[in-house]
C-alpha cells in the first residue's frame, strides 16, 4: 500500500522498457509503484534492437549490466542514416552498441522488477484520470479480476505513441505528419545472399536485412512518399510484397514472428508533466527510429526522473523538483526528434540525395565529425544546467577507477543503490563538515582517485576533481577542483536544489 490511505504512491501506465525501468528506479528508493499494462502478456515483438552508451552505462550503475549482456551482442561500429560512425574507448567503458531485442529487455527488467517487489497488473488498461490537491484516481478496464480504480500520489504514462494517459491528462503533442511508410518484420530469409551486408537504396526507398539470431532476419523496407495510417492492419503478404518492389526478390521470405509499421512522424509532448501526472518514453516523444534512439531515450526519462519523483513522494524534496524533469529531458527529446528528421531526409531516395549522402560520409571521416554525432546517438554528452561553473557539472560522471579503504572499485559501482553520493577525493574536512546535514539521503564516501585527468566526451578530459556530488542517476551536481579551495556554500546550494533542506538538528 502507499501512503496515506492509497493503494499505491505511484502508478505507471505501461510495462514496456521505460514503465519497467522506472518502477526499478522508484522501488530502489523504497517507493510502492504498481504498474498496469493493457497487453495481457508480453507481446514477444523485438521492435527495437539495441542499448547505447549511455543506456549501458545506467544500468552499470545498478549493478545490473552483465544480465543484458549477457543476451546480446557488442557491435563495434554504428550508423548515422546508414552511414558508418566508428567508436572511441576513451569516452566510456561500453563504447560499443549492444545487439539485444526489444522483447528480452523487456524481458530482463521484468524480473529485476520482480525481485524488487514492483507489482504488474496485465490485462489492466487505463480509461480515466482524476487528479486532486492529495493525489489520482486512475480508472481501470480490469480484466484481471483486480479493483477498477488505482488512487495514487502520482500517474507515469508509459504507455507509448497513442498514449492514452497523455491524452486524459490534456497534454498536447505537436509536431510533423509522416513522409513514408517503413514495414519491420522478424522473418526467415534462406535465400539471401551470403555476400549481403547492411542497408540497400533504391528508386523508391531502401531495404535491409539484418541477422539478430541464427537463421532469423530482421527486414525493414521503408518507401517514400507512400504514406499509410499506421493504425491499418500490416499483413506479411504487404512485407513481402514491399520487399519485391524495392530488391526484385523475396529471399524466400516465410515464416513472420511479428510484422509492424512505422513511420518519420515525429512529435513530442509540449510539457512532460501536468500536475501529478508525467510522461515518459514513446509517450513523451516519438520519432523515426533510425539509430535506435527511442528506447534508450525512455530508459533514461525514466532514470532521470525516478529518483525525484521518489523524493518526493518520500517528503525529502518539494514538489516543484519534479518540474525538472520537463527541463532537462524535454530538451533532450527535442534534439533527438531533431537529428531523427535529418536521418530521415538523408535516407530519402534520389540523385540530390544521393549527392548529399556523398558529401556528407566524406565529412564523417574527419574525427571531430564522427565524435559529434556518436556523441550525440550515444547520449554521451547531454548535459543539464547546473549552476556549478566547473566542467562536470551537468555531465554524466566518468566511471573513473578509485581506491577506497575496502579496495579498488569504480565510480559506477557507489551507484547501485540508486542513492547520491558525494564523493571525496581529497577535499577532506570541509567535505565532511557540510555532507553531515544530509547524512539521511547522501552517501558520503572517501576515496583515492586512480588518475590524473578523467575522460569526458566531447571536451576529451578533465583534470581529476577533489569532491563529485553525483546524482542517483549519475549526472553531476557539484564538482570542485585541484588546487582550488572547497565552495561549501555552493555544495550546500546544490544539496538543497537536488535532495532538499538540510535535516534540522
Amino acid at each position: 500500500m502507499g501512503h496515506s490511505g492509497t493503494d499505491a504512491d505511484v502508478v505507471i501506465a505501461g510495462a514496456g522498457p521505460t514503465g519497467l525501468a522506472l518502477a526499478c528506479e522508484l522501488r530502489l528508493a523504497g517507493v510502492d509503484v504498481v504498474v498496469v499494462e493493457r497487453l495481457a502478456e508480453p507481446s514477444g515483438e523485438s521492435r527495437a534492437g539495441g542499448l547505447h552508451s549511455r543506456t549501458l552505462e545506467v544500468f552499470d550503475q545498478r549493478g545490473v549490466l552483465d544480465r543484458f549482456l549477457a543476451a546480446g551482442e557488442l557491435q563495434p561500429v554504428g550508423h548515422f542514416s546508414g552511414l558508418y560512425l566508428e567508436f572511441d574507448e576513451f569516452e566510456s567503458r561500453h563504447p560499443y552498441p549492444l545487439m539485444i531485442l526489444q522483447s528480452a529487455v523487456e524481458r530482463i527488467l521484468e524480473e529485476w522488477a520482480g525481485e524488487l517487489g514492483v507489482r504488474v497488473r496485465r490485462s489492466c488498461a487505463v480509461t480515466g484520470v482524476d487528479q486532486d490537491a492529495s493525489g489520482v484516481t486512475v480508472a481501470l478496464d480490469a480484466s484481471d479480476g483486480g479493483p477498477a480504480t488505482l488512487r495514487a500520489g502520482h500517474l507515469v504514462g508509459c504507455d507509448g505513441g497513442r498514449s492514452t494517459v497523455r491524452k486524459l491528462a490534456g497534454i498536447g503533442f505537436p509536431g510533423t505528419e509522416a513522409t513514408m511508410t517503413a514495414l519491420i518484420g522478424d522473418v526467415e530469409l534462406p535465400d539471401l545472399p551470403e555476400d549481403y551486408v547492411w542497408i540497400r537504396r533504391r528508386a523508391g526507398g531502401d531495404y535491409s536485412a539484418i541477422a539478430f539470431e541464427p537463421g532469423w532476419h530482421r527486414v525493414i523496407t521503408s518507401e517514400y512518399d507512400r504514406v499509410v495510417d499506421r493504425d491499418e492492419p500490416v499483413t506479411f503478404e504487404q512485407l513481402r510484397a514491399s520487399l519485391v518492389r524495392l530488391a526484385g526478390s523475396d529471399f524466400g521470405m516465410r515464416n513472420p514472428r511479428w510484422i509492424s509499421r512505422f513511420n518519420d512522424a515525429a512529435r513530442q509532448a509540449d510539457r512532460y508533466r501536468n500536475g501529478r501526472v508525467l510522461l515518459a518514453g514513446d509517450a513523451a516523444h516519438i520519432h523515426f527510429p533510425a539509430g535506435g534512439q527511442g528506447l534508450n531515450m525512455g530508459v533514461q526519462d525514466a532514470v532521470n526522473l525516478g529518483w525525484k519523483l521518489a523524493a518526493v513522494v518520500r517528503g525529502t524534496a518539494p514538489e516543484g523538483l519534479l518540474d525538472t524533469y520537463h527541463d532537462e529531458r524535454h530538451p533532450v527529446g527535442e534534439r533527438v526528434l531533431h537529428n531523427t528528421r535529418a536521418q530521415s531526409a538523408l535516407a530519402r531516395p534520389g540523385a540530390q540525395t544521393d549527392a548529399l549522402r556523398e558529401v556528407f560520409g566524406s565529412l564523417m571521416v574527419f574525427d571531430d565529425v564522427n565524435r559529434l554525432l556518436r556523441t550525440m546517438l550515444n547520449a554521451l554528452d547531454v548535459r543539464y544546467p547546473a549552476d556549478c561553473g566547473h566542467p562536470l557539472a551537468g555531465r554524466r560522471v566518468p566511471d573513473a577507477d578509485i581506491e577506497e579503504a575496502g579496495g579498488a572499485t569504480r565510480v559506477y559501482e557507489l551507484l547501485h543503490a540508486g542513492r547520491p553520493v558525494l564523493l571525496d577525493l581529497g577535499a577532506g574536512a570541509p567535505l565532511a563538515a557540510v555532507a553531515g546535514d544530509w547524512s539521511d539521503r547522501v552517501d558520503l564516501v572517501g576515496a583515492r582517485g586512480e588518475d590524473d585527468a578523467w575522460p569526458v566526451p566531447v571536451i576529451d578530459e578533465v583534470p581529476a576533481p577533489t569532491a563529485v556530488l553525483i546524482r542517483p542517476d549519475g549526472h553531476v551536481a557539484w564538482a570542485s577542483g585541484p588546487g582550488e579551495p572547497v565552495d561549501t556554500a555552493g555544495l550546500r546550494a546544490a544539496l538543497t536544489t537536488w535532495f532538499g533542506p538540510a535535516r534540522r538538528g
